[in-house]
């Protein structure tokens, strides 16, 4: 059967998501010990269309009815963008217990109209059982049917044009594609945007000898709507023979580089720094947006001077 791209990105507040990438900067994983730190920041003035401030949630722990939680995130939304990031969605598999995941989803879309709406292309579903893990897909026609099936209800469900992330590799296995391919193909079939986590294409890389630059270079700068950074850490048996996706540890010079190479491709896209364990002061991670927006100037100062010369040659 012909695959039809959904129409949900003709909505307005998916335009939200399509322009997102022309006005946010680097943004920051929202978390609990950080909420009064940033509700003390002052506003700053916007210098340019490219350097707001945001913040990303993971949209499960926003699953209540009312109280502290949800009110610190309505105080967060009246000054800075969200994005709202799902791990719970299983898009690949199992896709029975959906409709009720995806309308606490939507409650929230609704109520908060974030910038950007992501989930990961995996599967955490199996017999209805949920495994608290975000497990990649054997890229085989069969599993690529299921996660566009997936992701086609879960935006028609919420509305939205969603954004996919690349999964983590710890294993290499036979496939009928490489992973590039298989994700392009979802977003072309579907409708949906690209997440590209640039820590899981290098701990990919390390643990089962993707290319990451070349693997880059096959994902269309079109599809790409919003980039993840994340430190990570040595297996603590195996070593450096095996990295595992912690979100624990500073980001490694090497996973920049690629960042910087990315961007590069790419051009301008929205960058979030993760960090969901042996989480730092706030001014830490600030430190690391810092660094993250100092790659996006860069690159902006690199094509408008690119630009420019372009013109001065006609």
């Amino acid at each position: 059967m012909e695959q039809v791209p959904l129409k949900v990105n003709e909505t307005p507040t998916s335009q939200q998501s399509l322009t997102a990438e022309t006005y946010l900067g680097a943004g920051l994983g929202l978390k609990a010990e950080h909420l009064d730190d940033i509700l003390a920041m002052p506003m700053a003035e916007e210098t340019g269309t490219s350097n707001r401030l945001w913040f990303e949630v993971h949209t499960e722990n926003y699953f209540v009815a009312g109280g502290p939680r949800l009110n610190y995130l309505r105080s967060i939304r009246e000054n800075y963008d969200l994005s709202f990031h799902g791990v719970g969605g299983s898009l690949g598999y199992d896709h029975q217990s959906m409709p009720e995941h995806i309308k606490q989803v939507k409650a929230l879309i609704d109520e908060f109209q974030p910038a950007l709406v992501s989930e990961h292309a995996v599967w955490s579903r199996s017999g209805g059982a949920y495994f608290a893990d975000l497990m990649p897909l054997p890229r085989t026609q069969d599993a690529l049917q299921s996660l566009v099936e997936g992701i086609d209800r879960y935006q028609s469900g919420i509305g939205r044009r969603i954004l996919i992330e690349n999964p983590s590799n710890y294993l290499d296995f036979t496939s009928e594609m490489d992973e590039p391919q298989f994700l392009v193909e979802a977003a072309h079939r579907s409708g949906c945007g690209l997440l590209i986590d640039i820590n899981n294409l290098y701990i990919s890389s390390k643990n089962t000898g993707i290319d990451a630059e070349k693997y880059l270079s096959q994902i269309p700068a079109d599809l790409v709507g919003e980039i993840h950074m994340a430190g990570h850490d040595p297996d603590p048996e195996l070593g450096q023979a095996l990295l595992i996706d912690s979100h624990a540890a500073d980001i490694e010079t090497p996973v920049w580089d690629l960042l910087a190479y990315a961007l590069s491709l790419f051009g301008h896209k929205p960058v979030l720094i993760e960090r969901d364990a042996n989480i730092p002061p706030f001014a830490e991670l600030m430190n690391e947006r810092a660094t993250a927006q100092g790659y996006l100037d860069q690159y902006r100062s690199h094509a408008t001077l690119s630009n420019a010369f372009q013109k001065e040659a006609r």
